[in-house]
This record gives structure tokens, sequence and C-alpha cells, in this order.
């Protein structure tokens, strides 16, 4: 009976130990993974930044191009002005907390989108303008783990899972593979909460800029959607500039 009963004790003391340890590690892979976070923040978010950009729209018939320049200052405030091709040209929108404004100079009128209208394609893209909105860093919405590696293109990334840590997100869970020496991440998978994928990204270009690694081109996937994606290129972005504060009102979407 002694032996059966320092043998259970034994064994207690084994599985606990092991428990601890797998704890353990899982925290310390959790710990990792927020340090891998924050340097990827680091890299794509900036306190303010002025973009001039095109969105080629690659359609299951079509391919059309349209050009803006865009004014971001943190997380609530952001400035968009459409410069081509003519029909969208004049067209602004202007982001303040979590309200979206669109001005349109064919109608000379602003209307307000929200809630389930923020899930609509912008300009018939594979973005949403809730994509648009979003310049939240990674760290402050998800929780993350890492779950191995991979290499693309002959770049080591880490497979990192996200788990959304607040409720006002666009995708619950985002499986992204970071550049193991850049901390940028070459491509990501979207997903909804039920576990639906959503979109799928491919981030290439990748270029030094101000002494940060930054992507010059993302193709954006709908899977929910025909054609071959869109493609978001970088044409000249500054960071951290200063930017004049009438920029982020509403009397400039009529400027």
């Amino acid at each position: 009976m002694n032996t059966a009963r320092n043998f259970t004790g034994k064994m207690k003391k084994i599985i606990l130990l092991f428990s601890f340890l797998f704890l353990g590690i899982m925290s310390g892979q959790a710990q990792d993974a927020q340090i891998i976070l924050d340097k990827v923040d680091k890299n794509m978010v900036s306190k303010t930044e002025i973009t001039e950009s095109e969105m080629i729209i690659r359609g299951k018939r079509n391919v059309q191009t349209i050009g803006s320049k865009s004014y971001t200052e943190g997380n609530k405030k952001s400035f968009t002005e459409y410069l081509y091709p003519e029909r969208e040209r004049g067209t602004k929108m202007l982001k303040l907390e979590d309200r979206l404004w669109i001005y349109s100079p064919s109608t000379d009128r602003t209307i307000q989108l929200s809630g389930h209208m923020l899930r609509q394609s912008v300009m018939g893209s594979d973005l949403s303008y809730e994509d648009m909105m979003e310049d939240r860093k990674l760290k402050e919405i998800y929780d993350a783990i890492i779950l191995g590696e991979e290499t693309i293109d002959e770049r080591k990334t880490w497979i990192l899972e996200l788990t959304a840590s607040v409720e006002n997100v666009s995708y619950h869970k985002r499986k992204i593979w970071v550049d193991q020496e850049r901390f940028i991440p070459l491509k990501e998978e979207l997903f909804a909460k039920s576990g639906q994928l959503l979109k799928k990204t491919t981030l290439s270009d990748i270029s030094q800029i101000d002494g940060r690694w930054y992507p010059k081109k993302i193709n954006f996937k709908d899977v929910l959607k025909s054609g071959n994606g869109t493609d978001f290129i970088i044409k000249k972005i500054q960071f951290n500039p200063a930017i004049p504060a009438y920029i982020f009102t509403k009397a400039s979407l009529k400027k």
C-alpha cells in the first residue's frame, strides 16, 4: 500500500511539474510573440503620416488605377483626397474617431457612413472602409502566440496567431508571417469570429525608409470576391511630419 501511495504521489508530482513547464513555455511564447508584435508596430505605425499612393483594382473583367493622397494622425484622425482618374478626382474621406464622412464632388454632398455600411467595398476594391479606418497598433488589440516558423521567398519568418483582445475589431483572428530579421509581415490571413477566412494580404517591395522597414506594395484579396485582388502601392511616404489641424475638419471636405 505504501509503495502504491509513493508511486501515485511521485506521478502527481511529475504531472504537476510538466504542467508548470508547459504553462511556462506557453507563457514564454506569448511574451515572445508580443515582443515581435511590438517590433512590427514600430515599423508599421507612426504618430503622423502623409502618403501618396495608387490603388490598382484587378477585377474579373478590367483593371482600374486610383491615385490618392492621405494624411493620418494617430489612430483617431485621417483624411484622404482622391486625385485620379477624373471620375474620382475630388472625392474626399474624413475619419474622426469611429466616424467616417465621404464627400462627392459630382453631387456636392457629404454623407456619413456607420455600422454595417463600413464593411462595403471602397470603390470596388478588395478593401472595405473598415480596413481603411483601422490604424491601431496590433499589440493594443490582439493577443499573440507563435505557431511555428516558415521560409517565404528565402526569408525566415515566424508564424503568429493573433486573437482579438477587444470587441470592436474587423477581424477576430489573424495569422501573420513575420520576417525574422526586418519585423515586417510578409503575408496575412484574416478571419471572422466564426473562423471563416475573409481576406489574404501579401506584402512586398520592402524598403528601409527613415530607419524603419516598410512594405511599398500590399496585395489585398477578398476571398469571397472574384478577380486578382487589389494592389495598394506606396508612391511616397513621410513619417511623423507636421500636419495642419484644419486638415482633420469637416470644412476640409469641400475646400
